[in-house]
């Protein structure tokens, strides 16, 4: 087992596809062992995603249809950003593009990775409260509907597996102690 400080030497680097999301990269790396063997990964700017709390205490999801699994999804409003994008102004801007809504506080309360081993994302997760409506611009593929839940209604819909969506199980994670 390689120790944290030995290093794995990039041998080289080929950049197969690119959108402003995301590349999908292809690395040729030394091993410490001193073998070379490749790695195909996705290379993105990270993601956010934003658990906004109304006066409530009630917590605002986006439903919308997954077309990759082609069923509904309930999940906290969230988005890729842009590869040498900021992730404040991206937590701002999907809040607002998704629930239609500006927070008076936002506050980054952790970060994870999605799927490590397949791509370097960090998606760094937001608590939004003092919520002011300002109407919803969402994108053209994105077909939403703001859904409210109490934090326990989260919870069960976990436990019953309403609510699958990975990313969404992780921010709550993250985020139920500061609710």
């Amino acid at each position: 087992m390689p120790e944290p400080g030995d290093a794995w030497e990039t041998v080289s680097r080929d950049v197969s596809f690119t959108c402003p999301y995301w590349r999908m990269m292809h690395d040729r790396y030394r091993l410490p062992s001193g073998d070379v063997t490749d790695y195909f990964y996705v290379q993105t700017g990270g993601s956010t995603m934003i658990v906004p709390v109304d006066a409530d205490g009630r917590v605002l999801l986006v439903r919308q249809y997954r077309y990759l699994l082609e069923r509904m999804s309930d999940e906290f409003p969230a988005g890729g950003v842009p590869v040498g994008g900021d992730v404040d102004a991206n937590a701002v801007r999907e809040l607002r593009e998704e629930c239609g809504v500006e927070a008076d506080e936002l506050r980054e309360v952790g970060a994870f990775a999605p799927y490590n081993g397949v791509a370097d994302e960090m998606c760094h997760v937001y608590v939004a409260r003092g919520l002011r409506d300002v109407g919803s611009t969402p994108e053209a593929t994105e077909q939403i509907e703001v859904v409210r839940y109490t934090p326990d209604e989260v919870a069960a819909a976990i436990d019953a597996r309403t609510i699958w969506d990975g990313m969404t199980i992780a921010a709550f994670a993250l985020a139920r102690p500061h609710l």
